[in-house]
Formats: C-alpha cells, sequence, structure tokens
C-alpha cells in the first residue's frame, strides 16, 4: 500500500505512542504482520495473529506493553493497537478530492448555493433551492435534489442520490449508489385487497461524522423524520424504514434490515444480516450487540450481547433436527403431563 512517507517517531507522536526502537525508520504504508516488509506499519489486535508477531518483517508494529518483547523492530506500545491502527490508516488514505470547481457537464440549478471550495463532479446535478456548505464534494452523476442541505465537508461520491429536503451534516461521508431519502414504504389496504400508497411526508437527518455504505437505503419519514444520529457507521447495503432512529456511534454492518418506527440506541452493533421487525414498534437500548443474522422480533431493554438462528450443519442432520424441532410442543406437552401425574409443577411452560 503506498502513500505518503512517515517516519516511525512521527507516527509514535500521532497516537501517542512509546517508541522502543530507532525512531527515524521510514515507513510508507500499512500491511498485516504475515505479510508486511521493512517499510510497512503492521498491529497487533488479536490473539489469533500473535504467532506471527516474532517472525514478521515489519518495519514497525502498534502493541500492547505485553508483547513489546516479541517485535523483532520497532515497537509502538499504544493502550488499544486497533484503535491505534484506525487513526493512523488515515495518513495512508489515498483518496482524492474532486478536482477544484464544477465540472461543464454538471447541472446546477440557478437558485442552487455553492459554498467556498464546493466541487460538483461530472453529469452530477444539483437541484433546486440546494445549499451545499464549503468543501462539499458532489461525485460524478450523484445527484442532489431540491431543497436539500449539505453541509460543511461532506463528500457524496459517485452516484449516489440525496433526495429532496434532506438535511446532511458536516464530514458525512455517502458512499457511491446510496439513496437518502426515498419513500418509506406505506401502504393502506382496501376491502377488495388494493394497496394505497400513503404520502410520505417527513424527511431524512443525518448529522455529523455519519458514514453511509455503497448501495445502502435510508428512506424518508412519513410524517417525522428518519434520523442518523453523529458518528453512526452504516456498511454496504443496510435498509433503513422510515422514521427510525438511530442512535450516535452506532455500528451497522452489511445486510441490515430495519423496520419502520425502530429506535435504536448510541453505541449499538447491528452485525452482518440482522433483521429488526416485529408486530409492533421495537426499541433497542444502549450499548447492545445483535450478533450476525440475529432476528429482533421485540425491544431489546438491557445492554448486552444478544443472538438468535441457527448455527450451521450437515444437511442431513440439519433436516433431522428440523423436523424434530417440529415434534417440539407435543414432547413438551407430554412431559408437563406426566409431571402433574407426579404432583410435580411443570416450570415455565
Amino acid at each position: 500500500m503506498a502513500g505518503r512517507s512517515f517516519t516511525t517517531g512521527e507516527l509514535a507522536r500521532r497516537v501517542g505512542a512509546r517508541l522502543v526502537g530507532d525512531a527515524e525508520r521510514s515507513i510508507l504504508g500499512l500491511a498485516p504482520l504475515h505479510r508486511a516488509g521493512p517499510r510497512d506499519l503492521s498491529h497487533l489486535s488479536s490473539r489469533h495473529w500473535r504467532d506471527h508477531l516474532a517472525t514478521t518483517g515489519a518495519g514497525a508494529v502498534l502493541v500492547l506493553e505485553k508483547d513489546v518483547a516479541s517485535v523483532p523492530s520497532v515497537a509502538l506500545v499504544v493502550a488499544d493497537p486497533y484503535l491505534a491502527y484506525a487513526t493512523l490508516s488515515r495518513c495512508f488514505e489515498s483518496a482524492e478530492r474532486l478536482p477544484p470547481g464544477v465540472h461543464p457537464t454538471a447541472v446546477i440549478a440557478a437558485s442552487a448555493r455553492l459554498g467556498s471550495d464546493a466541487r460538483v463532479a461530472a453529469g452530477a446535478v444539483v437541484g433546486e433551492g440546494v445549499t451545499l456548505g464549503d468543501e462539499v464534494d458532489v461525485g460524478a452523476g450523484a445527484v442532489v435534489e431540491y431543497g436539500a442541505t449539505i453541509a460543511a465537508g461532506s463528500r457524496i461520491l459517485a452516484r449516489a442520490v440525496i433526495s429532496h429536503d434532506v438535511r446532511i451534516g458536516r464530514g458525512v461521508l455517502i458512499h457511491p449508489g446510496a439513496v437518502i431519502g426515498a419513500d418509506g414504504f406505506g401502504f393502506a389496504r382496501a376491502d377488495d385487497g388494493t394497496a394505497h400508497r400513503i404520502a410520505q411526508l417527513g424527511s431524512v437527518v443525518i448529522e455529523d461524522d455519519v458514514e453511509v455504505g455503497a448501495n445502502t437505503t435510508i428512506d424518508r419519514g412519513a410524517l417525522e423524520d428518519t434520523i442518523i444520529r453523529r458518528g453512526a457507521k452504516i456498511d454496504n447495503q443496510v435498509q433503513i424504514g422510515h422514521n427510525v432512529e438511530v442512535g450516535p456511534d452506532t455500528i451497522i454492518c452489511g445486510c441490515v434490515g430495519i423496520v419502520g418506527s425502530t429506535r435504536i440506541g448510541a453505541r449499538c452493533v447491528l452485525a452482518g444480516g440482522v433483521g429488526i421487525g416485529g408486530d409492533g414498534p421495537i426499541t433497542v437500548a444502549d450499548d447492545v450487540v445483535i450478533t450476525g443474522m440475529t432476528h429482533v422480533s421485540r425491544s431489546i431493554k438491557a445492554p448486552g450481547r444478544y443472538s438468535s438462528g441457527t448455527l450451521h450443519g450437515p444437511s442431513i442432520s440439519w433436516k433431522r433436527n428440523v423436523l424434530r424441532l417440529a415434534e417440539l410442543d407435543r414432547w413438551v406437552r407430554r412431559i408437563v403431563a406426566l409431571e402433574h401425574r407426579q404432583g410435580q409443577r411443570g416450570k415455565g411452560f
């Protein structure tokens, strides 16, 4: 991974690390322990990689104090190697801003207001009454519809769509293909079974420092706004329904689906493939971790780690177990009946 050159001393100062070894060694990029070379920075953040530490070719390694003796090169000692790695990774990021100004093929409405050093790429459309803050980027083919507001330093990447009247805060990153503010999925059935569309009159509010992944969709509210709070990070191909509120610093991984009117607390983690939806509105407390492929069908009221689903196994065993699971209720009733005959009370049934 090519990038700017930094000395190990410079890197140590950026993350407040205690440096053990040569402070003038030049580092050009990042690499995992087992592939790193003498100009790479690596990190030990998991016990699963500890066997690679003593033999790594890395020029410098971010480690805990207890692992310093095993580092064969320069050690950068920190309290949280993974967090320090995250911080330093941005030093080597190769993402470039768009060329200055507005590309001649972009379409900018006469009533749109562009802040200082806002940049609009080829084929982008900026609609009537749109406000772009200072240093906002709008990527190639992206669309910002009428009345939308995007605050300073935010980046809207290629072919993303920001629908009308959406409000986006400072330092937000919207990845390619994301759609922010499409209609929520709302219909009412008539007696004859036909579905009648409910107008979605709210909007979407995305607060500062949020990141939204590629091809993710965040629906506008029906009456109130859908809200993504400060610092939330949302992965690719996530569906967030109307009137959802996502709390600050919550992380939502790929392919999660969240039904409308859900409230998710602060600092939660929704792992890949989680589905949230039940018979009524669902609330998830602060500091909840929901493991991959879990279906949340009712509110979670206390912090902690929650799981559901069935682990995979050989197909023939799976089929046998499913057949037995279908008989579970009958077996429970038999056990309860036997306990009653013996003068015992069945517990939990």
